[in-house]
């Protein structure tokens, strides 16, 4: 059977049927050219149809949190100290509410006061109980273990910080029972800078 719509007939005829492929061809093209740009066209639909962007809020959801449930920002805090010209690090610490001049120093494993700043805080010699002993630059030395109610530089608050009383000491070191507690802490270029949430 003859398709006279695919199949030109031989002749006159044949005008027709170009004619008819020429506007079915022309036709498609325009229907393609239409899809293809709908976005110039019809700007309205094609916001709609584009996807929302994540949120930045969502990309910082922790793990276990419910999707309908607004998640909490982390935000973190940070704080820098200046070497002096000696190479340390020097600080005003405010300990139980006691302002006190320390030296940050990494390699201490406690914060240690001196007899004086212990008892400017409220550890008298007396109530003291001088239970360890450790090796310091002056030798051989005896040391009280106590508890800080607080241990506050600016804005970081540190509560119940371990320490020691030690005898024949001349400055108060912040120590490791201090920076372990912050998120990070790193001295660079004579600048020490602390972080914490």
């Amino acid at each position: 059977m003859r398709n006279d719509f695919f199949e030109p007939e031989k002749g006159p005829s044949m005008i027709g049927w170009a004619s008819r492929q020429l506007v079915l061809w022309l036709g498609g093209l325009a229907v393609y050219a239409l899809f293809v740009n709908r976005g110039g066209l019809f700007p309205e639909q094609s916001q709609v149809a584009k996807p929302a962007a994540p949120s930045v809020a969502a990309a910082v959801r922790p793990p276990g949190q419910p999707l309908g449930q607004s998640p909490k920002a982390i935000v973190s805090n940070a704080l820098t100290l200046r070497a002096g010209r000696d190479g340390h690090v020097y600080s005003e610490v405010s300990v139980n509410g006691v302002p006190i001049r320390m030296v940050v120093d990494t390699g201490a494993t406690d914060v240690v006061l001196t007899l004086r700043d212990a008892a400017a805080i409220g550890f008298s010699p007396g109530s003291l109980s001088f239970t360890g002993r450790t090796s310091t630059a002056n030798g051989v030395t005896r040391l009280a273990p106590v508890t800080l109610r607080e241990v506050r530089i600016g804005q970081l608050e540190i509560a119940n910080v371990r320490a020691a009383v030690l005898e024949h000491l001349n400055v108060s070191l912040l120590g490791q029972t201090f920076l372990s507690r912050l998120d990070s802490y790193e001295m660079r270029d004579g600048v020490l800078t602390m972080t914490w949430r």
